[in-house]
């Protein structure tokens, strides 16, 4: 079988792409015949095709190209035509499904929608942010609509995906490389690197976004420190809206080490070096990061919101922006280890 997996990135720093990593290999190990397209790449699959389709490399430009992708006609239109001999095509995430969904219209090809979710565009800080949101909500609704199936990576989005547009979605969890992510992996040489030998480290990792809380995880941090001094805050991840991380950097303190993004092998020693993952985040369709941290043998605490309940098998989660309450669930969490 012929299939084509279509997503915005195909990238390290997402956890999405490497879900798409992932799937791209175990279908082609089953003997189908696999090609990722993607408006931009860094990584490389390892049994799949690749076709890169280009965007824009400014930042800004990069997001008003994506929300309005439906006006490059030409690219639009010879791409559905080069999805006209794929028997199925799996579309993660909004522009691409312009392209799963044309395909399906003009040549009958199955379109499956694969829902990670959309953030709630109302956690976003300025108006512009969520206009932003609000538009790439409002198109990707529109076009998972006529998807003939649908695959949700949580309970909690399949519910919303219903409630929002009425499709009924198959959950399937994203599987943890064990042999990669275990409790085995030596943490000493990222304790090394950053200074951490002797200290109490507090991890997050994930994307630098106002949805992801971490204005409320470096509040709580701070408080924590009040009973337990001698600790660090590891922030690990993709910077993606500047003035958000003008803010972050503007209320830390000596102890919060913002390390940008790391290499993907890398990962695993991270969660080895610390003692707790912490994630204030207000919005998660899955989060891959708290699943990682626990399959190393780490303790998490959240927030007890939206698809938490399902992922967090060990730690605590705490009423949702309930500051104080997290940074006490992180001293205990701490004082255990």
């Amino acid at each position: 079988m012929r299939i084509a997996i279509l997503t915005p990135t195909f990238s390290e720093f997402s956890g999405i792409d490497r879900l798409v990593q992932s799937e791209a290999e175990e279908l082609a190990k089953k003997g189908h015949d696999v090609t990722i397209f993607t408006l931009s790449a860094t990584m490389k699959p390892s049994h799949a095709k690749l076709e890169i389709m280009g965007m824009p490399k400014n930042p800004v430009l990069e997001r008003m190209y994506r929300l309005f992708f439906f006006f490059d006609f030409i690219k639009v239109r010879r791409y559905v035509k080069k999805l006209e001999h794929y028997d199925k095509v799996v579309s993660h995430f909004y522009p691409m499904n312009i392209l799963a969904k044309k395909a399906k219209q003009k040549y009958g090809v199955e379109y499956i929608y694969y829902d990670a979710g959309v953030g709630n565009p109302e956690l976003f800080q300025n108006f512009a942010e969520r206009l932003y949101m609000r538009l790439f909500k409002f198109f990707t609704d529109r076009t998972a609509r006529s998807a003939d199936k649908a695959i949700s990576i949580s309970r909690y989005l399949a519910k919303q995906l219903e409630k929002d547009i009425g499709l009924r979605a198959e959950v399937k969890y994203i599987k943890v490389d064990k042999k990669r992510f275990n409790p085995k992996v030596s943490g000493a040489r990222i304790r090394r690197r950053y200074g951490l030998n002797g200290k109490k480290v507090v991890l997050y990792v994930g994307r630098i976004s106002p949805h992801k809380g971490i204005h409320l995880l470096i509040e709580a941090f701070k408080l924590a420190q009040k009973s337990i001094p001698n600790m660090k805050l590891l922030i690990v991840g993709k910077h993606t809206f500047p003035s958000y991380s003008k803010k972050l950097k503007k209320i830390s303190n000596k102890d919060i080490i913002f390390t940008g993004m790391v290499k993907d092998e890398d990962l695993p020693q991270f969660y080895a070096a610390c003692d707790v993952y912490a994630t204030a985040t207000l919005w998660e369709g899955y989060n891959i990061p708290v699943v990682e941290a626990q399959s190393c043998g780490k303790p998490v605490v959240a927030f007890n919101l939206c698809s938490h309940p399902e992922v967090v098998k060990k730690g605590i989660l705490v009423k949702p922006r309930d500051v104080k309450g997290f940074s006490e669930a992180i001293i205990k969490t701490l004082k255990k280890s």
